[in-house]
């Protein structure tokens, strides 16, 4: 378990939020895969989602790179914080639904550098966020 994707998600997220302590994912595995779903203090939202997405976006791409490792598919859901309304989609931003739904298959590079090259992009989306 020491490459597991909980352990990968569970550091990521823990040096970009100001209340580690409150991380919490939870891991579940069916038919479609392992679903990951992450529960954080409301002030962190933020900084995991990103401008329009894009931190999301980039997690979600490095967790299916852990997940190949690993020969299992990784989905991520993160949790709206209780007692929150659910935020209200931007026009131009696709919902998470919509963004990485579960229920469809997902194009998996099939080669080292497709890997590489996926991995470099989801980095420098990061980056940028931060």
């Amino acid at each position: 378990m020491e490459n597991s994707p909980e352990l990968f998600l569970e550091n990521l997220i823990k040096s970009l939020v100001d209340h580690p302590e409150q991380v919490k994912i939870m891991r579940t595995v069916d038919e479609m895969g392992v679903l990951l779903t992450l529960d954080l203090n409301p002030e962190d939202m933020g900084k995991v989602i990103g401008r329009k997405g894009a931190t999301a976006k980039a997690i979600r791409t490095l967790l299916r790179v852990v997940g190949m490792k690993n020969q299992a598919r990784v989905n991520l859901k993160i949790n709206e914080p209780e007692g929150r309304e659910p935020r209200q989609p931007q026009a131009d931003m696709p919902t998470q639904e919509e963004a990485m739904p579960v229920s469809e298959p997902v194009a998996e590079p099939t080669n080292a550098a497709e890997i590489s090259a996926e991995m470099d992009a989801a980095l420098e989306d990061l980056k940028s966020d931060l």
